[in-house]
């Protein structure tokens, strides 16, 4: 069966995804032992088996090439099209992630609209030659909420006060069998959206993102990246990077930071300080790395001791992976299923608020709300009332 497809659409795609047309050809002919040909997908009519192979790539719906409406490439339409470089050699797992997620931001953005919703920026936009310790004190005052020890918990307390400033923040989680796995740690798209990549065993990563990604936020600075807290000092960052690194350290460091301050030199003799870097880390949310990173750069710990103490730290990481993996292959051989669902993603109180007056509005059906939320049917009414 063939249908009239819009090539300007697939072109389209092309061009948003920097992708050449013999690179999505290699996606399309994996695992096919008659490849299709680039004359298959590039003409007016086209076999809807074709059509569908190109889909399994992009996820857009069949009915997206079938439009006859053509695209148009501006600024407006993606970040893709306003940078052109970014601080990470984005994958094509990343670019799915960020289109995915700006499209969902400028459908929200004409909901807002429609049901008359305040989201404008309320925090000033700051600059580079701003102190980031001064603006992470001043922001800490008004966003910083009360401490859980539970790092996922205190997570969601701080995406809840970002949304009191009308600052949108979306998670996202990646299934272990996903087919193109993102490289990426967050993102921020202007005017206010943040977004987060679920770092399940690692939510203090996720956390001190969150807070770097702030720092882009009140940079009014666009970027899409990997945060490395261990580059924190690195003369190779850009200025922005460096500012984003230091003011998200002090944000989340606070009245704690007077105790690093106050530990001498690390070393052999005093144990490196392990035992106060934990209780700080404890109470603050920053990895140890991240502290021993911090004593580092401020000349208190050697460069032999912070690499013996990061390699420490990435072997027990390494050692505790292996033995998850190796459980859950042991489980499979005797037929043991851990079944468990996926865990879900974090939904702001923005998001919540503004999908639920879209709703009363009748701007949204409860299909939308549901599939905007993330929500089974049957618990809709657990939103709308």
């Amino acid at each position: 069966m063939e249908l009239k497809q819009n090539i300007s659409r697939l072109n389209y795609l092309l061009s948003l995804y920097k992708m050449t047309a013999d690179e999505l050809l290699m996606h399309i002919n994996e695992g096919l032992k008659r490849p299709v040909k680039k004359a298959n997908i590039f003409s007016e009519n086209i076999d809807i088996k074709y059509l569908k192979r190109i889909d399994k790539v992009f996820d857009k719906g069949l009915h997206f090439y079938l439009d006859p409406k053509s695209l148009e490439i501006s600024k407006d339409a993606s970040i893709f099209f306003r940078k052109n470089r970014f601080d990470t050699d984005l994958n094509f797992g990343a670019r799915k992630i960020v289109n995915q997620f700006e499209e969902l931001k400028i459908s929200l953005s004409a909901i807002s609209k429609l049901a008359e919703i305040d989201i404008e920026r309320i925090f000033p936009i700051y600059n580079l030659s701003d102190n980031p310790q001064m603006v992470a004190v001043d922001i800490r005052k008004r966003v910083y909420p009360s401490f859980e020890k539970n790092k996922r918990d205190f997570l969601k307390a701080l995406i809840g006060k970002f949304a009191e400033y009308n600052i949108l923040v979306f998670e996202f989680v990646e299934t272990w069998n996903k087919k193109y796995k993102a490289n990426i740690d967050g993102f921020f798209l202007r005017p206010n959206v943040i977004v987060l990549k679920r770092q399940q065993r690692a939510f203090r990563r996720e956390i001190f993102t969150l807070i770097h990604e702030l720092g882009h936020y009140l940079l009014n600075k666009e970027e899409v990246e990997q945060v490395d807290i261990t580059d924190m000092g690195s003369n190779q960052l850009s200025d922005i990077e460096r500012w984003c690194n230091d003011f998200a350290f002090w944000f989340l460091a606070g009245t704690s930071l007077h105790m690093l301050d106050t530990l001498g030199k690390a070393n052999e003799y005093n144990d490196y300080h392990f035992s106060e870097i934990e209780n700080i880390s404890n109470e603050t949310h920053l990895s140890k790395l991240a502290l021993f990173t911090r004593l580092f750069y401020t000349h208190r710990l050697s460069q032999y001791d912070y690499n013996s103490i990061r390699a420490e730290l990435d072997e027990n990481y390494r050692i505790r992976q292996e033995e998850e993996n190796q459980q859950k292959e042991l489980d499979k051989r005797q037929g043991i299923q851990r079944r468990g669902s996926s865990p879900k993603p974090i939904n702001s109180p923005l998001l919540v608020s503004t999908i639920q007056s879209a709703y009363y509005e009748g701007i949204i059906n409860e299909y939308e709300v549901c599939k905007t939320l993330n929500i089974k049917p049957e618990k809709l009414y657990n939103y709308i009332q």
